[in-house]
């Protein structure tokens, strides 16, 4: 895993340009802590940070290889998870290696099959190539979005990067930000493409971006397809469970060591027992974190997200699982610390919005790395088995709008409420969501004689696959790599993606309850308590401590009226929440206070230049 930058200027000579790109590619430093390198040959010029996870000593980048028609050179971010086998293929084909890793894998399967070297990986990855044979850059991404990559169009080429903040790092980017940024800021939907800042764009999941000297082509190597699931029950959960064995292990292949992060719920408790039960195997134990809180579970208080805390279903996974556990319990003080959103926005570059739960995660993943390089996470396992709420909310079954819209403002409050109510207008949130609804649906084929119902909740599931999960995928990698801990996404397989995707709602929930197939897949490695549990989102602080901390931060940003996030937030409305007396622990009383100070940091931070016309 690593942070990947360039510069392509068919132009210019950029090799003398090597102030700009150390400068692109030190913005990466947290993303790679372990070595760094440069390459530069004529109109390409490639930036790489390393964090070292496959054969530590062989793996360094940019990778090149010379051929009698030119140079060809890559920076690659990732894992490809069945490098092993390609490896075999391609020495099979006359291919001689080198290194022992996936990086040149990678190369060298791009030299035998050029760009169409994307379908043959299973893994998550983003990585450019330049083709001096050809004189184009080539950079793809893997099909589920799990990495970051963004890239921004020049007069005469394109910069890209890992994250913006390597884009930004180059004199031809300007901080910008305009209307439709900033609706991508406070609408939960992540529309594909969409880098927020102007004039950049994200490599699309599943697409090539070619770069050449007559312009700029795109093409899209995998997309959620429809295709008949004529598997019975049982079949369909064996199915499921050979493909999250064969996963498992394929994920836990790395030269560092290795963790697993245990919430307590069904995703993560089935992806630590089954990676337990592998390693046992061989004589290892996993070893397994959970985030807590001081005092959440003797004060704990059941709302309509969380009816139960985590702690002790993730005690009792870790005893019927034997693994090596650690609790990494915060305070209220160190989740409401202005360093730690600091940093948590320089993760993201922008201020994301998801609060505590963005700083509860960056400080767990910081206790982690102490102790572990890669960790398996059980992320958007909701997103393909249907664990979430919504998909069972008849209100939400029936809307014309992103389904988890519906309920948001309810159970989480309304992230716009903050804002200057000329600007709320100006943004029009709600045809700015319609509109990417009717996008993202028009794109959803259906079954010949599929009933009505069952083909409105194969879209909701391809909407939760293809716009809600690349949010969370989003935050997930920039809170590990801030700190260079590799994070990997087992239920994020496009394999199990695509199987699961195409199984109908009825076998997915065939005993009326949610992730019906991942439930019985792992019933025998579960303990009893968590096969009951009902489904718990990532845990958020009921501290009343946090909530007045946030307060009185709000009360001192107040003191200076002249700050440039009055030009955003409603000083009213923020007055309100700072000075409002009764408790204000849950999540939804608290939002408006944590966007308003996000919003102030990143300002101070990044001193963008915000067009609201």
């Amino acid at each position: 895993m690593c942070g990947i930058t360039g510069w392509v200027s068919f132009d210019r000579d950029l090799t003398t340009e090597g102030t700009t790109l150390d400068a692109m590619t030190e913005t990466m430093a947290c993303r790679g802590p372990d070595d760094r390198g440069t390459w530069a040959q004529g109109p390409a010029a490639l930036g790489h940070r390393r964090l070292a996870i496959i054969d530590l000593p062989g793996g360094r980048q940019p990778m090149s290889l010379d051929t009698a028609e030119g140079p060809v050179a890559l920076v690659y971010s990732g894992e490809a998870y069945n490098f092993t086998e390609l490896r075999r293929e391609l020495q099979g084909r006359g291919h001689r290696f080198t290194t022992d890793s996936d990086t040149e894998v990678v190369l060298r399967g791009y030299l035998e099959w050029g760009d169409a070297v994307a379908e043959r990986l299973n893994g998550m990855y983003a990585f450019a190539i330049w083709d001096g044979r050809h004189g184009r850059l080539v950079m793809i991404r893997d099909r589920m979005g799990i990495k970051p990559f963004y890239y921004q169009p020049t007069p005469d080429g394109v910069l890209f990067g890992s994250e913006p903040k390597a884009i930004l790092a180059h004199p031809l980017a300007r901080r910008r930000l305009a209307l439709n940024g900033l609706r991508e800021l406070f609408v939960l939907v992540k529309t594909p493409g969409q880098a927020i800042w102007d004039g950049m764009r994200e490599v699309e999941p599943g697409t090539v971006v070619t770069v050449g000297r007559s312009g700029l082509s795109t093409r899209v190597y995998w997309r959620l397809r429809t295709r008949p699931h004529t598997d019975d029950r049982d079949t369909t959960i064996a199915t499921v469970r050979s493909l999250l064995d064969d996963i498992v292990r394929r994920q836990l292949v790395a030269d560092v060591p290795r963790c697993t992060l245990l919430s307590g719920g069904l995703d993560s408790s089935a992806m630590t027992a089954i990676a337990a039960r592998q390693l046992g195997e061989q004589g290892e134990k996993v070893r397994s974190f959970a985030v807590d809180f001081v005092g959440q579970t003797d004060n704990f208080v059941a709302d309509e997200l969380r009816r139960t805390p985590d702690t002790p279903f993730v005690h009792d996974v870790a005893e019927l699982a034997g693994t090596d556990h650690q609790d990494i319990v915060l305070d209220a003080q160190s989740l409401a610390d202005p360093a730690v959103r600091e940093q948590v926005i320089r993760a993201r570059d922008l201020p994301a919005g998801f609060g505590d739960m963005d700083t509860s995660l960056l400080l767990l993943f910081r206790a982690i790395r102490e102790k572990s390089t890669v960790a398996l996470s059980g992320e958007s396992a909701d997103e393909v088995f249907g664990g979430y709420l919504q998909f069972f909310d008849e209100e939400a079954r029936r809307a014309d709008t992103f389904p988890w819209l519906v309920g948001m403002g309810r159970l989480m409050g309304d992230d716009a409420e903050v804002l200057r109510a000329d600007l709320r207008t100006a943004l029009d949130l709600e045809g700015y969501a319609a509109d990417g609804y009717r996008t993202a649906v028009a794109v959803i084929d259906r079954l010949d004689g599929e009933s009505d119902f069952e083909y409105r909740m194969r879209q909701m599931s391809h909407l939760h696959l293809t716009r809600f999960v690349r949010a969370l995928l989003d935050r997930k990698d920039r809170m590990s790599m801030a700190v260079g801990l590799e994070v990997r996404v087992p239920f994020c397989d496009h394999r199990l993606v695509e199987y699961v995707y195409n199984a109908p709602w009825a076998l997915k929930s065939f005993d009326g309850r949610e992730k019906s197939l991942l439930r019985e897949a792992a019933a025998d490695v579960l303990p009893r308590s968590v096969y009951e549990r009902v489904k718990s989102p990532y845990p958020s602080t009921q501290d009343p401590q946090y909530a007045r901390a946030l307060q009185e931060q709000a009360k001192e940003l107040l003191s200076r009226p002249s700050h440039q996030v009055f030009d955003l937030v409603d000083r009213d409305r923020l007055r309100q929440a700072a000075e409002r007396e009764e408790p204000v622990s849950t999540q939804a009383a608290r939002r408006g206070l944590e966007r308003a100070l996000d919003l102030a940091q990143w300002l101070e931070l990044y001193t963008p230049e915000v067009t609201l016309s």
